[in-house]
């Protein structure tokens, strides 16, 4: 009996039990399907959380006031980083590329009548580089716009929407910042959250217009500093800790009055955290395969049993062990990777729904279409084994007796 022949005959088998054969594969359909759904969903966020992390820079460390200490109680009073320590760290500092003071308050803005609460950023014109900041329309402040103190600012991609005004005819408008009248003078692209906060809803002005004009403090909220080299993260760190703490005038026995933070370890902890989730997902789901895998092992061993007499004639008339074996076999595999295909194409179509109804972002991989792919040729094999030994075991006149 030729292999052309086994395909034949298992193919035969299969259509003339639709109900049945449906049934089989329908549990590796929902497998499979599932499988690639929640690898998608989860490769899709893992991909919007490396692109914030390119957006924020790996390359960026953030330093703000911390908690004085007296003979190790904390104090009351809760100390400062200020302009000085900037300059200071723009003096002396030999391993940052950049350092970026800022003040920042919720104040109100008025255009045209319409007066919102809306977040005010001091800071000198290094910000949109250090940042990754990408202007939609006009320009960020200068560095001359800053010593000059220019009463001008450049508006975050949702303040048109604050203000209920079209983002088309914004720049070169003014706005009255707590009463006192600014230029706009640049729209940024759309930046997304970062952490608590949102660029997007923020008006940036220039740092010292905003020290002596606005704030009326050197009190920093915090300072953005860029090195040179994001592999000397430690070396960089330790720099700025020496600095700070002989402009604080700080003893040897004495805790850091404030704190160095490398902004990306939030978004790096949830990519982890996200990359747990994925695997945990394709577990769930792998489960739902394996389950499929026993469906079809249980509806193959019945259909070893109702086919008893049609396997004993078989066998009469020449069929050996290994036809009977290989019949079952194609049965099970074709089973399952139809059932593979159908679910590999309801995955992706689920994972578009999902994306269009959510508006979550899905990344369908080859990797997880052949891993699926795969899983299903496993299950076949693996669960098809046990009930085509049955049927290949079977002695030919006890099969031939059977009703």
């Amino acid at each position: 009996m030729t292999f052309l022949e086994i395909l034949r005959v298992a193919f035969s088998a299969i259509r003339a039990s639709k109900l049945r054969s449906f049934l089989t594969a329908l549990g590796i359909v929902i497998g499979v399907g599932a499988v690639i759904t929640m690898i998608a969903l989860g490769s899709g966020a893992q991909a919007a959380v490396e692109e914030q992390l390119e957006a924020l820079g790996t390359d960026l460390l953030s330093v703000s006031a911390g908690q004085s200490f007296w003979h190790g109680v904390a104090s009351a009073q809760r100390v400062s980083v200020t302009s000085d320590d900037a300059m200071a760290l723009m003096r002396d500092a030999r391993t940052l590329k950049a350092v970026v003071p800022s003040l920042d308050g919720r104040m109100q803005v008025e255009l045209d009548g319409r007066n919102v609460n809306i977040d005010v950023v001091a800071t000198t014109a290094d910000f949109a580089s250090v940042n990754r900041f990408k202007m939609g329309r006009g320009r960020f402040f200068s560095e001359g716009d800053d010593q000059a103190r220019r009463r001008v600012a450049v508006a975050g991609a949702d303040i048109p929407t604050e203000l209920e005004t079209d983002p088309t005819t914004l720049v070169g408008r003014q706005v009255m910042i707590r009463g006192v009248a600014f230029e706009v003078i640049g729209l940024m692209e759309p930046k997304g959250t970062e952490g608590r906060d949102d660029p997007d809803e923020t008006l940036y002005i220039p740092f010292r217009t905003g020290e002596y004009r606005m704030f009326g403090t050197d009190r920093l909220s915090q300072i953005t500093v860029q090195m040179e080299d994001p592999e000397r993260m430690e070396a960089s760190m330790l720099e700025i800790e020496t600095i700070l703490r002989r402009e604080h005038r700080l003893r040897p026995d004495e805790a850091n009055d404030f704190r160095i933070r490398d902004r990306s370890q939030f978004l790096t902890a949830q990519a982890e955290a996200g990359a747990t989730l994925t695997f945990l997902l394709a577990g769930i789901a792998a489960v739902s395969l394996l389950v499929g895998g026993i469906g079809i092992m249980n509806i193959m061993l019945v259909s070893v049993t109702q086919r008893t007499r049609e396997i004993g004639i078989r066998k009469a008339i020449g069929a050996t062990r290994s036809h009977i074996l290989a019949q079952f076999l194609v049965e099970a595999l074709t089973l399952c990777l139809l059932g593979g295909l159908v679910g590999i194409a309801a995955g992706w179509g689920a994972a578009v729904f999902f994306s269009k109804l959510n508006g979550w972002r899905v990344i369908v991989t080859p990797g997880a279409v052949g891993l699926a792919a795969g899983f299903s040729v496993f299950v076949g094999l693996f669960f098809g084994v046990w009930p085509a030994r049955q049927a290949a075991s079977l002695d030919p006149i006890e099969a031939l007796r059977y009703e």
